[in-house]
């Protein structure tokens, strides 16, 4: 199909995760530009609170009509291919969506497992999907059953945390550091908080799981622990579509943009969220960094439709939230290079801080529906020089890198 009427200009998102649908929603900023977002569901999928669903705490599906615009055309498929020359996005369910430019913004999910047993029986929860297949294989297993989650990161610790919460005898498999990002003062407070909820946190080089059976996950340091049911929460992964249609990509298979976040390969391409590498050096995934560039992306398409330069990217992180249970929380703060300080804040607060972030991230999306522009958080600049610091170091590092590898 042709989804290109007269002479507008026509846009294709493909994916409506955070990046996708904030982009999506800006780009209606503009008259004469008509915008389809490619999606495989038919609901948003508010993927923060994916570890809710898991526990039965709460709900993480949001209906697209309340945080997409009315004149977004949402097209329910998955694009197959994306033929940069021909510009033109093929769909699995037939069909081709013709494009004048198109936003790449499919997100990410669970990465590939790799350790012998975990993809036959660890459950995921990087997608709806997947925390949809685990909630009823828990609801099956008795209240004192074992349940391990392996990786140690926001997932890993918030599902743990949910789940001891409600009364289970969870152990969190570490496989290193408890909550590599956070500061010691933010680690120790989450450690005490998974403490008091009864949680088992195995941490060190020696509890990185090398074996997945049925019952039971097998530690590098030897030991077996008994497991009614194994979550994992370790990495994430991209879709291969870029690679898949020819785009470059990074090691990870994210696109490879400019600072703009137009693709290196084409002009017409700009990439958005947990799937762009801008300059090689990606933002760390997470909804904190894929609305900003979905705002970031939309604006870029709209400036070269007006002939204009586009801006790059500028804004910075401030901090990383966890939820601990209902009840409790960390918000902790990070500097312009997004590294953890010594300042957080934790408890109830904490959790009320998470809840926040929560709820304002779907408002941020349906104000953009209702107000294209509204959203401003991508302009600040206070973090540009910063990132200017990290790209030269890439930059000097990449030619004595080619070098060694000659």
């Amino acid at each position: 199909m042709n989804a290109n009427p007269g002479t507008s200009t026509h846009v294709v998102v493909i994916g409506g995760g955070y990046a996708g649908v904030m982009a999506a929603n800006r780009l209606t900023l503009r008259d004469g530009v008509t915008v389809t977002l490619v999606n495989p569901r038919p609901s948003f999928v508010h993927r923060i609170r994916l570890h809710q669903l898991v526990g039965g705490t709460g709900e993480a599906v949001v209906a697209f009509r309340d945080v997409l615009a009315e004149r977004v055309e949402l097209v329910v498929d998955t694009a197959t291919r994306i033929d940069a020359a021909g510009r033109g996005v093929d769909l699995a369910g037939g069909g081709t969506l013709s494009y004048d430019y198109l936003v790449y913004a499919v997100g990410s999910g669970s990465a590939d497992p790799r350790v012998p047993g975990a993809a036959e029986f660890a459950y995921p929860v990087g997608t709806l999907e997947e925390a949809e297949r685990l909630r009823p294989v828990l609801d099956a297993a008795p209240a004192a059953a074992p349940v391990l989650v392996v990786g140690a990161g926001p997932t890993g610790i918030e599902t743990a945390a949910e789940l001891a919460e409600a009364g289970r005898a969870v152990t969190l498999v570490c496989g290193g550091v408890l909550g590599p990002y956070l500061h010691g003062r933010g680690r120790r407070s989450v450690a005490a908080r998974l403490a008091r909820l009864g949680v088992t946190v195995l941490d060190g080089p020696g509890t990185k799981v090398t074996a997945v059976r049925a019952d039971a996950v097998q530690l590098a340091d030897g030991r077996e622990l008994p497991a009614a049911v194994t979550i994992w929460t370790v990495g994430f992964g991209v879709p291969d579509l870029a690679a898949r249609s020819g785009l470059s990509t990074d090691a990870l298979g994210r696109l490879v943009t400019d600072e703009t976040l137009t693709s290196v390969d084409d002009e017409r391409v700009i990439a958005a969220g947990d799937s762009a590498a801008p300059s090689g050096l990606p933002l760390r995934m997470s909804c904190q960094a894929a609305m900003p560039m979905g705002a970031r992306a939309a604006d870029t398409v709209l400036s070269r439709i007006a002939d204009e330069r586009p801006e790059t990217l500028g804004r910075p992180f401030a901090a990383q939230c966890i939820s601990l249970g209902r009840a409790d929380g960390i918000f902790q703060f990070a500097n312009r290079s997004d590294q953890a300080v010594w300042f957080k804040v934790d408890g109830r607060l904490g959790a009320k801080l998470k809840e926040t972030v929560c709820t304002g991230v779907v408002k941020h999306l349906a104000d953009e529906a209702e107000k294209p522009g509204a959203y401003a958080l991508h302009r600040g600049k206070s973090g540009g020089a910063a990132r200017a610091k990290q790209l030269q170091g890439v930059r000097d590092e990449t030619p004595a890198t080619a070098g060694r590898a000659g």
